[in-house]
């Protein structure tokens, strides 16, 4: 298979972030969406049950189901990912974060729209290279605006419990330092 010569840098990636979820997360959901709905029901706007249910429907199947892995390219003319092609001079300045253990690539577009493009990096070697790759082309902001948006998400982000996972390794045996020295006295018996 040819190489395009146009593709400076690839790598393959989830389309995005994703964190397999207990039962308890699920159960929480299920939880806030019956206490919304009953708020609900009880004030008599029983209309809004319907837009309540299906997010509750849109969090469990994101919950549930893995997302794809997706290839994304920086070529010498812009960034190729899922199919879709943003060209630098469309692009205004990019930024990192985490989420569940991934660094996520956030593309900015120029002003009035400011689309936002979110590329999952699964690893601090790729981060490197597409820090220093991008560079060369678009403005890369240490610490990223925050709009209304952004905050309201990043404090209910919060909300969601966070399961434990418990820590089955058992840890050595460590004995003290008379134990090791050489037994000088006989046992008894």
């Amino acid at each position: 298979m040819e190489q395009n010569p146009q593709v400076v840098f690839a790598w393959k990636a989830p389309l995005r972030a994703y964190k397999k979820r207990s039962k308890l997360v699920l159960r929480f959901y299920l939880a806030v969406t019956l206490l919304l709905s009953l708020v609900v029901f009880f004030f008599e706007d029983k209309i809004l049950l319907v837009p309540i249910w299906s997010l509750l429907f849109l969090f469990y199947v994101l919950t549930i189901t893995p997302p794809p892995e997706v290839e994304n390219k920086i070529t010498m003319f812009g960034v190729e990912t899922a199919g879709i092609t943003l060209r630098f001079e469309a692009l205004s300045h990019f930024y990192f974060t985490s989420r569940f253990g991934f660094y996520i690539l956030t593309l900015v577009s120029h002003a009035p729209y400011f689309y936002h493009v979110y590329l999952v990096v699964p690893n601090e070697e790729i981060k490197k290279s597409l820090l220093s790759l991008l560079s060369e082309h678009l403005v890369y902001q240490e610490k990223p605006q925050q709009g209304f948006t952004d905050r309201a998400i990043n404090w209910l982000s919060r909300l969601i419990p966070d399961e434990e996972e418990p820590d089955h390794s058992v840890a050595p045996k460590t004995q003290s330092p008379a134990a090791l020295s050489p037994q000088t006295s006989a046992p008894t018996l």
